[in-house]
């Protein structure tokens, strides 16, 4: 989420390790960033331009002029485009010419024209990164506001071992990341959230179960990963997918989503529980199928724990704590009960009466009540754009 429709620059310069330009590309594109790959000559001996506009969806530019199209890259517009400019491999003589001021080619002229944080993750042999010229210009560049993304210690192309060898891409998403979420409100915040539905076993397989999508969660976990948060979220079973920049802990049963949560409860700032938990189990789990036969046929059902309010009972005073109540009447007065009972911050009411509220829908329409029964409504709206008024109020009570 953190790259989501970032408008990211990849400056590729002329290094053996342009070859792991395509793996940070394709990873950058996967988490939702738009990219555009600038090459220098000598990197298209390396890694084709080809190879880099199928995986960024989008064309690499190599020169300012392209004689054969007639098409001019300006490299204004492109330094204005980004939100970010990524050179990796960042070669010594690339180094060197954006430490001085030169730009003798497209990817130095857009450097220059750029408003935007710019990081570089050098790629070269080891005397060639220790000579004390380029030192010097990794600290030129530093004082000029661009980032360093130290190369490793390994195995080298001249069969050398030293410092010199690139960034693994995964080590570069990570430190992009990171800068990307200093100065989010929830930096250092941790945050636990539950989605989807419980699954009670009556035998091997079958179960009892409700419509739960867990996309409301997954909404809402999205968001918090957005605002800087670091995110668990525990998840019944759901087709839904998450990015790697949380934690997912997947569970089935109601006492399986208890484990977790009180696990992970202790140490979380924020948690929003709005996964639909089965309020009652089988007493007892056949361990065969159970054939049918029988014109009638029974099951003993017990109470589930209140994962809700074993939560609330054990809260302290600096964590926040958000529940869901989905009702079907006397909604407003169900809320406030549960709100008040179960020791809650925020409660978040779902009407089924509502149309395009609920479960298995890509909308919702909420409204809030904090603790002190202030409320808040809202019209129906995406699950993403609900996500984010839930958050919204959130950071508002927590923040003021």
């Amino acid at each position: 989420m953190m790259l989501s429709k970032k408008n990211i620059i990849l400056g590729v310069c002329g290094s053996i390790a342009a070859y792991k330009s395509a793996l940070l590309v394709r990873t950058l594109i996967k988490g939702g960033a738009n990219v555009k790959v600038i090459l220098t000559a000598d990197a298209s001996n390396f890694i084709t331009p080809l190879t880099l506009a199928t995986l960024s969806k989008n064309p690499v530019y190599t020169q300012y002029f392209e004689a054969e199209t007639g098409v001019w890259s300006n490299h204004v517009e492109l330094g204005l485009w980004a939100d970010y400019m990524l050179i990796a491999p960042a070669s010594a003589n690339t180094i060197g010419k954006m430490a001085n001021g030169l730009c003798d080619n497209l990817l130095t002229a857009v450097y220059l024209s750029a408003k935007c944080p710019v990081f570089l993750a050098p790629a070269m042999d080891l005397d060639m990164w220790k000579h004390e010229s380029t030192q010097e210009n990794i600290e030129k560049l530093k004082s000029f506001g661009n980032t360093i993304i130290a190369p490793n210690k390994g195995e080298l192309a001249s069969g050398l071992y030293g410092e010199g060898r690139m960034a693994e891409p995964d080590e570069i998403i990570a430190f992009l990341i990171k800068e990307i979420k200093q100065g989010l409100p929830l930096l250092g915040k941790k945050v636990l959230i539950t989605a989807g539905p419980t699954y009670e076993a009556i035998d091997p397989v079958r179960f009892i179960g409700n419509h739960s999508s867990g996309k409301m969660g997954f909404a809402l976990a999205n968001e918090m990963v957005a605002l800087g948060a670091d995110v668990t979220l525990i998840t019944g079973p759901t087709a839904e997918k998450t990015t790697a920049e949380l934690q997912r802990i997947d569970v089935i049963s109601a006492a399986d989503m208890l484990t977790a949560c009180m696990d992970k409860f202790p140490q979380s700032d924020i948690t929003i529980m709005s996964a639909a938990v089965a309020d009652y189990t089988p007493t007892e789990v056949a361990t065969q199928k159970i054939k049918k036969k029988d014109s009638e046929f029974s099951i003993h059902l017990k109470k589930t724990t209140d994962i809700l309010a074993s939560l609330g009972n054990i809260k302290r005073d600096n964590q926040f704590l958000v529940g869901f109540a989905l009702e079907t009447e006397q909604e407003e007065m169900y809320a406030k009960e549960k709100l008040q009972k179960k020791n809650l911050d925020l409660i978040v009411l779902n009407s089924l009466n509502d149309k395009g509220a609920g479960f298995k829908t890509d909308t919702n329409k909420i409204t809030l009540f904090n603790s002190a029964f202030d409320k808040t409504s809202f019209e129906i709206k995406s699950k993403t754009e609900v996500a984010k008024d839930i958050c919204a109020e959130i950071l508002k009570l927590i923040l003021k």
